[in-house]
């Protein structure tokens, strides 16, 4: 299973960086490598129009990022989404993730690690250009006794801070993804320039992820071709399949954590009752797997992309995962509920999101549950 963006690295660049220089913080180090990386991004990066005028630049990239800006225009003219400079720049970084994502939980716990950063609050992530730097702190944490994930991210969002600079581009770590894939990251990535809320990684997530999956079927129903959406109507199923299986893990996992709180020191009776439910989560993917080898257009890429992630899955894995999954019904049911009345929802849709995004935290799931807010 490739890693969905995932994540979003809201940079806080140079400025920044030497803000907290001069302020004296001890993670001078870390803005720095932030800033450092995504200005070389951003040197990196060209117009699509400028590559699509380049001589040298091959004919399948110039397809692939005529397709990015056809959905990019798509975005804007029937999803609502920013109009700004955002994805209309490219950049060949020469590697196969833009930056690398550090996830760690406690061995009884799906609860994240979280990082607390100024301007864009705390998330339960931390994510590094250099992926050395990434694997240095995922040593680091294991040896406090964490569990620990890292991961690739193909692309992630400013959240329009820097559109001023020419905005976050279109990467080499996507631009070949299968066509109803391309456009769900855009429009995931563009989702977050919409609605971001300090401090709630699952809410911020599970939206950009509702965005993605309407606006990217909407996408294919329109301008997809037959075979496009065939792919995706295939993949769709599998990732439907085995986020029923994670999250079925992932709920027995916390019953066992909270059920059997008092046994936290007692850890070889509660890594028993761990390791039984971790077993059949990897016998159930396997019997999952032989499903898939079965059917037709799973390539073998595909099945080692989530073998690897079964392979490496601990709480913190699960725990990420649980972002980007945990209210992704709810915010597609308060989409259908507006669909329902006349007019565009999309417009609709992105005022109630802000309506939630400024309640409680407590109050803006309880409402999202319940359908989103109502017009007086």
């Amino acid at each position: 299973m490739r890693s969905r963006l995932i994540h979003t690295l809201a940079v806080l660049l140079l400025g920044l960086a030497v803000l907290v220089t001069q302020t004296g913080c001890a993670d001078t180090s870390y803005y720095l490598q932030s800033a450092n990386g995504h200005l070389s991004l951003m040197r990196a990066s060209r117009p699509v129009e400028d590559w699509l005028a380049d001589s040298q630049a091959s004919p399948g990239l110039k397809a692939r990022l005529a397709l990015a800006r056809q959905m990019r225009r798509y975005a804007v003219t029937d999803l609502g989404l920013p109009d700004n400079a955002s994805y209309t720049r490219y950049a060949d970084l020469k590697r196969r993730a833009v930056v690398w994502n550090v996830v760690a939980a406690p061995e009884f716990s799906l609860t994240l690690k979280t990082w607390c950063f100024p301007v864009m609050g705390c998330v339960g992530y931390r994510g590094y250009f250099d992926e050395a730097e990434a694997r240095a702190l995922a040593q680091a944490l294991k040896d406090e006794g964490l569990e620990v994930s890292v991961y690739g991210v193909p692309a992630y969002s400013t959240l329009g801070w820097m559109n001023w600079a020419g905005g976050d581009p279109v990467l080499n770590t996507f631009i070949n993804y299968p066509e109803g894939e391309l456009a769900r990251l855009l429009f995931h990535e563009l989702a977050h320039q919409v609605v971001y809320v300090k401090d709630d990684t699952t809410f911020n997530e599970s939206f950009a992820t509702a965005v993605e999956r309407l606006g990217g079927a909407r996408w294919l129903e329109m301008h997809g071709s037959p075979a496009a959406r065939a792919e995706v109507a295939a993949n769709a199923q599998r990732r439907a399949e085995f986020r029923a299986l994670t999250t079925a893990t992932r709920r027995a996992l916390a019953a066992i954590y909270e059920k059997n709180k008092p046994l936290a020191n007692v850890s070889i009776e509660l890594s028993a009752m761990k390791n039984v439910a971790m077993t059949k989560f990897r016998a159930q993917y396997e019997q999952l797997k032989a499903s898939w080898a079965a059917s037709p257009g799973m390539g073998a890429g595909q099945i080692a992309a989530y073998d690897a992630w079964v392979a490496g899955a601990n709480n913190a894995a699960f725990g990420a995962q649980a972002a980007y999954d945990d209210l992704v019904p709810d915010f597609e049911a308060l989409f259908t509920r507006l669909a329902a009345e006349p007019g565009d929802p999309w417009p609709r849709f992105y005022d109630a999101v802000r309506q939630l995004a400024v309640m409680p935290a407590a109050q803006r799931i309880s409402v999202l549950k319940s359908g989103g807010p109502r017009s007086p």
